[in-house]
């Protein structure tokens, strides 16, 4: 009931435009021409002047009368169609870039050529396209826009094409020249166009030769306007509007990605990275393709130097902030950025693993600071963490105070992990490369487990009673470890032969007290030369085993008849 209603309305809309302009009223009208939804009553012999197609139809018809047409597969629809029967009546009506793709080809559709009526519609509408439409970058854009309804036959009609020409080679001397504020105009103006007439502009400018820049301009105004709720809003806001992951406009938007990519100039480094990791995350969220996600990666890893913390993030959560995207992405960008420091360092005649650029520095740092950005998610796997750690080589980390904080804030968002669990964790990093600060911080660190707090323990020893100073490389490190292991060694050694003396003086001083008994005793009966006692054996038998041999006196030469009532002196006592 409603659908008749809004029929009857339109169709009384149509015949009261109708009558305003028709100017026969005297005249019935004879013919009614359905356009679409919408009816216009007319005059025959008035159509039949202009438009050849009109003619035939009612020659060729077998009706005797026919007093109903059905045009509505024309061009434009009703709009157009009454403007087209407007000049058919001679009625003024005004031509413009919005109608006049249009009118061309409804005049084609309905025969109103030049061949079948001098100054018919369609050298009117060719006028206009040459002289007005065409004659600015504006003008064009706003006709190929229009076109995008009027396919196949505008293509057919060389509208598309002459259009698209028109604006390469204006959108080029604007892009060198600008003659508006501000200089990149042209870029907003040609992003209001569908993406299939976008890349023939676009196309038209690579074949004039203008600079990827440029071009690379252009693609991020188009896709960020395109693109809107995907590339500009990091809110999730947008995204989370359509629940639907495979509805049409998120249908629509991968086509449109896929476009964009394929259209990216050869020259990889042309487009700054945190547009590209946006345009990746948008792969991701829109399941594109492999093969778009791929060039995407690259593109990424070949610049990967400049990237921040940020960009990385991006492409690791979702729009939503909540949960970890797949982190393979992020680890195959940074394994192709690593593959080709190694190349390059081939190239140099280099070793990789000793020497590395200052770009790989900087990635390394940032890699670092980035696993502490996502060590809070439950979600994140020990074998994903470790992955992407182990990721850069061992030679790029001059301290590992950053990784030390990953690794802590890891273990602090996952309390439940065992000793196993929480010594793979920390087996990427290396407590020799701790700075004393972080070394004083691990060693009082609960979390961590026992191992590594005793290594922390151990090292800091090290570099205290090795008497150096604190060096970054590993090899310094090693030097103070073997020079502590030699000085353990010999007090080890001192402390056993310590062990011996003491018990061996022990001894000693018992026999002593025995034979200065039984030498009173002897001295009193005889007062002949004394023969050689076991004290002055054994006192020659103890200087040959004095261990401290520098510095000190020997006393292997000691007279045999030394006299054991003076009081021995201690000088040489180790007790």
């Amino acid at each position: 009931m409603a659908s008749s209603v809004l029929n009857n309305n339109r169709l009384s809309i149509a015949m009261e435009r109708t009558g305003q302009w028709v100017f026969s009223q005297d005249i019935p009208t004879d013919v009614v021409i359905h356009v679409g939804e919408a009816n216009f009553s007319l005059h025959k012999f008035m159509l039949v002047a202009k438009s050849n197609y009109i003619r035939k139809l009612i020659v060729e018809s077998k009706e005797p009368e026919l007093t109903r047409i059905n045009l509505s597969d024309i061009p434009g629809g009703p709009e157009i169609f009454e403007k087209a029967a407007k000049f058919c009546y001679c009625v003024n009506f005004e031509i413009t870039v919005h109608n006049v793709a249009a009118l061309r080809c409804a005049a084609e559709y309905l025969q109103m050529t030049d061949k079948y009526c001098d100054n018919n519609l369609s050298g009117r509408t060719e006028d206009f396209l040459s002289q007005v439409a065409l004659s600015s970058l504006s003008g064009a854009i706003v006709v190929l826009k229009s076109c995008e309804d009027l396919l196949p036959m505008a293509e057919d009609l060389k509208i598309v094409q002459r259009c698209a020409e028109v604006a390469s080679h204006k959108a080029c001397n604007e892009a060198n020249f600008p003659s508006r504020s501000p200089p990149n105009w042209w870029t907003e103006e040609l992003s209001i166009l569908d993406i299939e007439f976008f890349g023939k502009v676009i196309s038209g400018m690579r074949q004039r030769g203008v600079k990827p820049l440029i071009i690379a301009s252009a693609l991020i105004t188009y896709a960020e306007r395109s693109l809107r709720d995907l590339v500009r809003d990091h809110s999730g806001n947008g995204v989370n509007s359509l629940d639907l992951d495979e509805s049409d406009v998120r249908i629509r938007q991968r086509e449109i990605l896929e476009s964009i990519v394929t259209l990216l100039p050869s020259e990889k480094a042309g487009f700054p990275i945190n547009f590209l990791c946006c345009l990746l995350r948008s792969a991701i969220f829109l399941k594109a393709p492999t093969s778009c996600k791929n060039e995407l990666e690259k593109r990424i890893s070949i610049i990967l130097e400049h990237v921040t913390v940020d960009d990385l993030l991006v492409l690791s959560f979702t729009y939503d902030g909540e949960r970890l995207f797949d982190l393979d992405s992020v680890r195959r960008i940074i394994a192709g950025f690593v593959e080709k420091e190694k190349n390059m360092a081939v190239f140099n005649a280099g070793d990789f693993r000793e020497v590395c650029s200052t770009a790989m520095h900087r990635v390394t740092k940032t890699v670092d600071t980035y696993l502490g950005e996502i060590a809070t998610s439950v979600e994140l796997s020990i074998s994903k963490f470790n992955g992407i750690a182990n990721l850069v080589p061992k030679g790029a980390r001059k301290v590992d105070d950053d990784l030390y904080r990953a690794i802590d804030i890891y273990l602090k968002a996952h309390p439940n992990l065992d000793e196993i669990e929480r010594e793979k964790v920390c087996s990427v990093m290396d407590a020799l490369k701790l700075s004393y600060e972080a070394r004083v911080h691990a060693s009082q660190n609960k979390r961590l487990p026992v191992q590594i707090v005793l290594h922390a323990l151990y090292y800091d020893q090290l570099k205290l009673r090795s008497g150096v100073e604190d060096r970054n490389n590993m090899q310094g490190a090693v030097t103070a470890k073997s020079q502590l292991q030699a000085d353990v060694s010999l007090v080890r050694e001192n402390e056993a032969l310590r062990s011996e003396l003491m018990k061996m003086k022990l001894y000693v001083s018992d026999m002593q007290q025995k034979i200065n008994v039984a030498g009173t005793g002897t001295s009193s009966k005889s007062g002949g030369p004394r023969k050689p006692t076991f004290f002055s054996s054994m006192s020659k038998t103890l200087g040959k085993l004095n261990p401290f041999k520098h510095g000190s006196k020997d006393t292997t030469n000691i007279d045999d008849g030394v006299d054991i009532t003076k009081p021995r002196r201690r000088r040489f006592s180790i007790s």
